[in-house]
Parts: structure tokens; sequence; C-alpha cells
């Protein structure tokens, strides 16, 4: 389903000229971007291409980070990160309110948790939960606090391929029914396809491509026409097709994006356990 035309009128992020710098070097080069409200957006880049700076900026964490330009954002904004970041100390429930008070935000923390699928894991450790769960818990975190812009670092990175499936699965329905705008910082070529509406490449300090995925939801990875687009985002990488079966390490390969290789593989692994598409997340 895309964004309500309506919604996509307005930027919920606008970014005019902006740029960061890390000792002399610079990293962000005037860029100038709109993310309109509403829309689900990816952006993809070599490893040290200034995504997570970018994303970084947009959340307004890089105080001390020498830059310029403009940025506007919305004042409520989450955060998740490849790291679920739960406190130890703290019982899943109460990591979920961290800094929220009062019996209306402990039945919205409630309610999270059960979208997420984590209900009657309330009173549970973060220690208890599988990868998988402590994401669906930090996505729970996040959506409580009803953001009008959702930041996602990496957010599924260190999840075992199944596991990242039913994760994409359920960040594309919380979507639908919540309605935030959507950056998500990948390095994978296919998450990004089959979640976003809109890809970014950022190259040297710029936005090098601007591409529209213009494909109903849900999506196959074995849809032919996302091999088009998959085809786009590698040459704007400077990947070829060739290089795929080398970066299966969960690393940078020499062309600096990981991911590009791994849409059958997920497709196959999907197959062999779709019955299990309900199950619970293995420890």
């Amino acid at each position: 389903m895309a964004p309500h035309a309506e919604q996509l009128t307005r930027p919920a992020v606008q970014l005019l000229g902006l740029t960061r710098s890390f000792d002399g070097r610079t990293v962000l080069d005037g860029i100038d971007l709109d993310l309109p409200a509403g829309q689900f957006t990816a952006l993809l880049g070599h490893s040290g291409s200034g995504k997570s700076t970018l994303l970084r900026a947009v959340a307004g964490l890089d105080h001390e980070v020498a830059g310029s330009g403009q940025l506007t954002a919305p004042s409520r904004v989450s955060v998740v990160f490849q790291d679920s970041r739960l406190l130890p100390w703290q019982r899943v429930l109460d990591n979920v309110l961290l800094g929220l008070d009062g019996k209306e935000a402990e039945q919205r923390g409630r309610a999270a948790l059960a979208e997420v699928g984590l209900a009657g894991r309330e009173r549970a450790w973060p220690n208890e939960l599988s990868g998988g769960e402590a994401q669906r818990a930090a996505l729970a975190r996040s959506l409580v606090r009803e953001p009008e812009l959702l930041l996602a670092d990496e957010p599924f990175g260190a999840l075992d391929a199944l596991t990242r499936i039913r994760m994409h699965t359920l960040l594309r329905e919380l979507w639908e029914r919540h309605r935030p705008s959507v950056l998500l910082v990948t390095h994978d070529v296919d998450e990004a396809i089959v979640l976003a509406d809109r890809v970014l490449v950022l190259d040297e300090g710029r936005i090098g491509l601007d591409l529209t995925i213009d494909r109903p939801h849900p999506r196959s990875y074995r849809d032919p026409l996302l091999g088009e687009y998959r085809e786009r985002l590698l040459t704007a990488l400077g990947v070829t097709e060739h290089h795929d079966h080398h970066e299966t390490d969960g690393t940078d390969g020499a062309h600096g994006t990981e991911g590009t290789g791994r849409a059958d593989d997920h497709q196959k692994r999907h197959d062999r356990h779709e019955h299990h598409e309900h199950a619970e997340d293995p420890k």
C-alpha cells in the first residue's frame, strides 16, 4: 500500500546544503533532500559513505560535529539501532516504557508489545529474549512514543536470515498501521527493495541515486521486476553481479556493500520454513 497522497505533500524531513566533517574530511557534502511525511525510505551506501552520519544528524545526535546547512525534522523522533539497547536490569515492559510514566503509558506499552508479538513477555528479562525478540521489544519501545519519524540504523543486521524475513514483514506491517515517516539505513540491497518505496544511494557525501520502487506490497524476492531495481542500485554502488558470491560473510566486500547476493537464499529459506512463520524466534 502506498503512502496516502495527502501525507506526501508535506516534508517530514528537509535538508538544505547539509554538510558534516570529521577531522577535516567532508562526509556529507551539501546534501539537499526532502523526505515526505509517511514515506518509507531506505538509504544505501558503502561503509564510510556517511549513512549513519546522516541518520544521526536527522536524529539530532551530532551536536559536536562540524557542519553547516539547514535541517528540519519532526519533534517526535524514535531511533532503532542494530543493537536493541535494552537495559539488562529492567524488565521488558519497563524497557519499553523508559522515560514514560502513568497508567495510560503502561497500557500503551502493553499494547505495543502485543503488536510486535510479545504479549505475555512483559515481565521477562532482556537476557531471556532471542535476538529477534529483543529487536521486537526495541520496535515496541519506538512505537509507544507515537513517532512522526522512525529512524532505523541497520536494525536487522545481526539477525539470522529467517528472522530477518520475519522482521521485514513486521516492520512493514507496523508502518502501514502507524504511518510514520521511516528512514532505514542498510547495507542490504534486497532489504531496501523489499521494504522501501524509495531508495537513496549515498556516494561520496552526496545522493548519487534517488530511486522510486513502484511495486505493490507485499513483495517477493522472486519478482523479476525487482531484479531491475536491484541492478540499478548495484550499478550505483559500483557492484557487478559476478561479485555477489564473494559477499556472503556478513561483512563489507571489496565493493563496499553487503547483502547483494542473498535474495535467492532468503527465499529458499523462507519456503522451507514458512510453516513456522508464526513460531517464536529461535534462541
